[in-house]
């Protein structure tokens, strides 16, 4: 081997290549803890507990039904004489749909139902007639019809004098047609003293 000149460093061992690095480890599954569960724990309680509360709201709905109340069918207006010949007496029309007419030597309950599609007519005292205010039905006081679309007269309910106390009592659950000759029925109307 050759030897070196003096004064120049001496030769430097060789560097080894560096080291390949270590393959990434998989990432490792992380643990749970202790806190992590009872977080868990916890949402899951929650929302179990709001859904409990939504099948109880539901179920204590279902025992309180909804309930259409409704004015009775069989009611009192009052005396014969109460009602003046000639008269439409529009006292009842509001809480029990009915208008009370004497006319012609009877007394007789109209309901107040326009026969085209069930609108509540007005009784027009100065024009002597009923009037429907939704496609403008026009009906007489007997209740026939005589203008607009309504196909038919106002219906009758049954009419008649307690025995009680005289009493003029209207039954809505019973009704009379004209178109079916039903106005004639003894029950359709009282007769005026």
């Amino acid at each position: 081997m050759a030897e070196e000149p003096e004064g120049s460093p001496p030769p430097q061992p060789p560097v080894p290549a560096p080291a390949a690095k270590p393959a990434a480890k998989p990432a490792a599954k992380e643990e749970l803890t202790r806190r992590g569960f009872f977080s868990w724990a916890a949402v899951a309680w929650v929302g179990f507990t709001v859904a409990i509360g939504g099948c109880v709201t539901a179920m204590g709905r279902f025992m309180f039904p909804n309930v259409l109340f409704e004015p009775p069918t069989t009611f009192k207006v009052g005396k014969p004489e109460d009602f003046p010949p000639g008269v439409v007496d529009t006292r009842f029309v509001d809480k029990y749909g009915v208008w009370i007419v004497h006319d012609q030597g009877r007394i007789y309950a109209l309901i107040a139902i326009c026969t085209h599609l069930g609108c509540p007519p007005a009784w027009l005292e100065t024009q002597n007639k009923f009037k429907c205010p939704c496609h403008g039905s026009g009906y007489y006081k007997s209740g026939v019809n005589f203008e607009g679309p309504t196909p038919r007269p106002l219906e009758r309910a049954r009419i008649y004098v307690s025995p009680d106390d005289g009493q003029l009592v209207v039954d809505k659950s019973q009704k009379f047609q004209w178109e079916l000759g039903q106005w004639e029925d003894p029950n359709a109307f009282v007769p005026a003293a």
